[in-house]
């Protein structure tokens, strides 16, 4: 069941993505989001796996995320603690709050690592389903490990 949630995440969000990232040379940079994953075991079909994270904003002011991010597609193998870094794009003149990170994200990832590994995530989403996760640089992680498939990425104020 809960990879059809992730799966009715992700699709949707591709689609409304495809939108998005057209419309990147209209869009408006608010900062970079870095995450830490937690390591674990990847089954068959999928990983889920919790998530620190925090959004500094062009203007330097930072916001702190907890978050679950899922896989739907091959993951296997074992993995340790990853770090993750995307910029954060919006469409010109979406209007967003405090927090306004929170909410589900979907994309495309792939990723493999024997010892030490590389890994990337594309993702569509939040709030209004209009912000664009674009990689700042490949995921760092460890351990012996294979994924590819659709990610989600659901994130919520800290604390």
């Amino acid at each position: 069941m809960k990879l059809v949630k992730i799966a009715a995440v992700a699709v949707p969000a591709l689609c409304v993505g495809s939108q998005v990232m057209a419309e990147e040379a209209k869009s408006t940079k608010l900062g970079v989001l870095e995450c830490t994953i937690e390591g674990g075991f990847g089954l068959l079909l999928g990983s889920s796996k919790d998530a620190t994270c925090s959004f500094q904003h062009t203007d330097g002011t930072t916001e702190h995320y907890s978050g679950k991010l899922s896989k739907l597609g091959l993951d296997i193998g074992v993995s340790g603690e990853s770090f993750m870094t995307w910029v954060v794009f919006t469409p010109v003149g979406n209007e967003f709050g405090s927090y306004a990170l929170q909410g589900k994200y979907g994309g495309i990832s792939a990723g493999a690592s024997v010892g030490l590994g590389v890994g990337a995530n594309a993702l569509i989403g939040g709030s209004n389903e209009k912000f664009a996760l674009q990689p700042l640089s490949v995921e760092g992680k460890s351990g012996l490990n294979l994924a590819i498939g659709l990610s989600s990425l659901e994130l919520a104020p800290a604390g």
